[in-house]
């Protein structure tokens, strides 16, 4: 699978993890967390919009 073919909601959830990563590395946790959150909600949101079903 090329990177073009991954969902949108893969690549912002993987893309806020990164950024969440590099907060905690610095140790910044309530921005880690927010990031973890936002980019939870966004991938959510996402998934939603491409046909995805809550379960």
């Amino acid at each position: 699978m090329k990177v073009n073919e991954l969902p949108q909601y893969y690549t912002r959830l993987f893309n806020g993890v990164t950024d969440a990563i590099d907060a905690l590395q610095h140790m910044k946790y309530s921005e880690g967390l927010q990031l973890l959150i936002q980019a939870q909600q966004e991938a959510e949101d996402l998934y939603m919009k491409e046909g995805g079903t809550a379960e």
